[in-house]
C-alpha cells in the first residue's frame, strides 16, 4: 500500500488497498505510451494526482448510491481515485479526447472497478443527471457552471447540497466572483501537509 495514501486514509479496505497500489504500475505502462500525465510528474503520481484526487473524500462523504460525473477527466482524475474510495457510488468519466479516455477506461478495468463507467463525448451532450459534478482544472468555474448545472439532480441524498466540486490551484478571486455568496473555498494545505498542496484548493459550488 502507498504511504502516502496510508498516511491520510488508514481505515481502508483491502481490496481499496490492493487498487491504489496497482495504480502507481497502470499509469507508469501507460504513461509510457501516451500522455496523460507529465513525463516528469509520473514520479509524483500519488502526491501529485492520487492523492489530490483523493482531497474530495477529505471534503464529502458520498452516501452509498450516489451519482458523481467527472468532467475533462483525462487520464481518470479525480473519477478513478474517488470511485475507489467510494465503490457504493456510481461514476460516469467523461472527457471529449478519446486516446485519454481509452487509458482511463482500461486502467478501471485492471482495476477491477464495477462502479465506472465512460463516455466518449463534450460534457454539452450529456444528459443524464447528478449528485455531483467533479473537476480537476479542467476549465474556469463559470464555464463549468454553465455547461454542467443542466446535469445536477434536485433530490439531496447528502450531508452537502447537490453542486459542483472543483479541485483548483492558485488565484480564484476572478474566476469566483460572480458566484462569491454561495461558492466555497477550501485550502488544501489544512488537509495535506506536502509542498505541492500550499497553493491548492477544493470550490464547491451548490447549484
Amino acid at each position: 500500500m502507498n504511504s502516502l495514501i496510508e498516511k491520510y486514509f488508514p481505515s481502508l479496505s483491502e481490496t481499496q488497498c490492493r487498487q491504489f497500489e496497482a495504480m502507481g504500475p497502470l499509469y507508469t505502462d501507460w504513461n509510457s505510451k501516451i500522455n496523460l500525465i507529465s513525463r516528469k510528474d509520473i514520479d509524483f503520481l500519488y502526491e501529485h494526482h492520487i492523492l489530490h484526487s483523493l482531497a474530495i473524500a477529505r471534503f464529502i462523504r458520498f452516501k452509498e448510491g450516489s451519482r458523481i460525473m467527472d468532467v475533462g477527466t483525462g487520464g481518470g482524475f479525480p473519477g478513478i481515485p474517488l470511485a475507489v474510495m467510494f465503490p457504493e457510488c456510481r461514476f460516469l468519466l467523461v472527457d471529449s479526447i478519446g486516446k485519454k479516455l481509452k487509458a482511463a477506461a482500461d486502467i478501471a478495468e485492471k482495476l477491477d472497478l464495477q462502479n465506472v463507467s465512460f463516455c466518449h463525448e463534450r460534457v454539452e451532450e450529456e444528459k443524464a443527471m447528478f449528485d455531483f459534478v467533479v473537476s480537476r482544472a479542467v476549465m474556469p468555474l463559470p464555464d463549468l457552471y454553465r455547461l454542467c448545472r443542466k446535469n445536477i439532480a434536485q433530490k439531496q441524498i447528502n450531508a452537502l447540497p447537490n453542486g459542483i466540486i472543483c479541485l483548483k490551484g492558485g488565484e480564484l478571486q476572478h474566476e469566483i466572483q460572480s458566484f462569491r455568496q454561495v461558492a466555497s473555498q477550501i485550502e488544501l494545505s489544512e488537509e495535506f501537509e506536502e509542498e505541492y498542496y500550499k497553493t491548492k484548493k477544493i470550490v464547491y459550488l451548490p447549484v
